[in-house]
């Protein structure tokens, strides 16, 4: 079955997005609109902070509809 998932990567951390789970709390495009920005496709750019900062961001998001994996070990 399809799950609607949106998937975002780049060279250190991929992240899932699944609109069915999101209860659109806002706090993603709220607290870090350089990332989570909810006018423009694709609508999460990973490139607009650092990958601990996004991570930190992900953490707070009530439904879990947002998730992630790094593709590195490390953490910039």
């Amino acid at each position: 079955m399809d799950n609607n998932e949106n998937v975002f990567s780049n060279s250190k951390i991929t992240v899932t997005y699944a609109p069915r789970c999101c209860t659109n709390a806002g706090f993603c495009a709220k607290q870090l609109s350089s990332v989570f920005r909810s006018s423009v496709i694709p609508w999460i750019d990973l490139e607009g902070a650092q990958t601990d900062v996004i991570i930190k961001q992900i953490n707070k998001c009530p439904s879990g509809a947002l998730k992630y994996h790094l593709n590195t070990k490390e953490v910039a």
